[in-house]
Parts: structure tokens; sequence; C-alpha cells
């Protein structure tokens, strides 16, 4: 399976080009890393792989065909704030079962805690949200994740965990992984690849 955006272009309202003819693609099981300097629109191009955003130009597919607008998203991205990614108004239970239900062994791998469901998002650390944010991810339509600077937040010992199991769940679900950051020590040792970007 293939994801892939071909001659993408995005601007906003103002019609300034934040980006304009990339090319990038995903292999499932691949890892890719995105690297380069901040305001380059790398985000801004994660959201249009992850359906967030329409591209002005160009076109997102997968395998070749459009993705479907109504129901799970294939790409699911994860934030590098992931208190943004939550309803605050949600105990964490609601959260997580939104579009499915993770099994056990699921939330286990990823470390998420039973007792944390009934707690509400500000109840939790940044590291503990992300968890529950990657386990509401990784649901059984899922092919494709994106990780958008997600453990840049956390502390070495957090990263190493979260990462661990992220790429646990991909290598056995055979996901195609993006891993934009600005660590390109951690993208050489995670990516099979990694392409830098500079926008245009």
């Amino acid at each position: 399976m293939l994801l892939e955006g071909r001659e993408l272009g995005f601007y906003y309202d103002r019609g300034i080009w934040i980006f304009r003819g990339v090319n990038l693609a995903v292999h499932s099981g691949e890892i890719v890393g995105l690297t380069g300097p901040s305001g380059c629109g790398k985000t801004t191009l994660a959201r249009v792989l992850a359906g967030y955003d329409r591209p002005v130009e160009g076109n997102v597919t997968i395998d070749g065909r459009a993705i479907p607008e109504s129901g799970h998203h294939p790409v699911q991205m994860l934030f590098q704030h992931p208190e943004r990614a939550v309803n605050p108004r949600w105990r964490l239970r609601r959260t997580l079962t939104e579009g499915w239900k993770p099994d056990g062994e699921l939330l286990e791998s990823l470390g998420v805690r039973k007792k944390w469901l009934d707690r509400w998002p500000n109840e939790l650390s940044a590291g503990e949200l992300q968890r529950i944010c990657i386990a509401r991810a990784l649901g059984p339509e899922t092919r494709f994740l994106i990780a958008d600077e997600m453990t840049a937040m956390l502390d070495a010992v957090a990263q190493a965990q979260i990462w661990h199991a992220v790429l646990d769940a991909a290598w056995k679900r055979k996901l195609g992984l993006l891993v934009i950051s600005h660590d390109r020590h951690l993208l050489r040792r995670l990516c099979d690849r990694v392409q830098p970007w500079d926008g245009f």
C-alpha cells in the first residue's frame, strides 16, 4: 500500500504559497523521516496528507485512489501538543472510544492505565495524554501514521517508551509511518530514509 502526495501546493486565504510542487511517498511498513527548518510548511504538509486541509494543487492518494472523505480516515496524525487534539470537556474514556474501542492488549502495550480513562485531559501529563492519542489513532482502518514532533515536549525516558510502543504497533500492523522532527539523530535511528525539505 502506498500513500502518495503528488505536486502538492497549498496556501491560506492571502494567497501566499506555503509550499508548491511537493512530492512525497510512504509505503506500508516503511518509516520515512521529514526534516527542515521551522516555518517551511512541514506541519501544513502533514495536515494535507492526513486530510485536515485540502491541497490547492495536486492530490493525495492511497494506491493511486482518492481517499474517501467519510468514515475513518486511513491516515492518522499525532501532534506535538496532545492536549490540543482532545476535547477538554470529555473524560478520556469518551475520547478514546470516539471512533472505535481499543482492546486491552493495545492499551497495555502503550502503557495506558485503566484509571486514566475516568479522568479529564488536564489531569494527565503530556506523555500520558500522548499515549491516549496514539491508542485512539491506531484504529482498525488506519494504514498510515504521521508523527509531527510527537515526543518533542517529553523527557528522554518518555520519548523512548512512546517510540518503542509506536514502532512495535506499526511493525505488527505493517503501517507506513511519516516522522516529522528537527532531531536528525532521532530520524537517523528510527527511519528507513530521511527526506530533507525546505518548503518550496
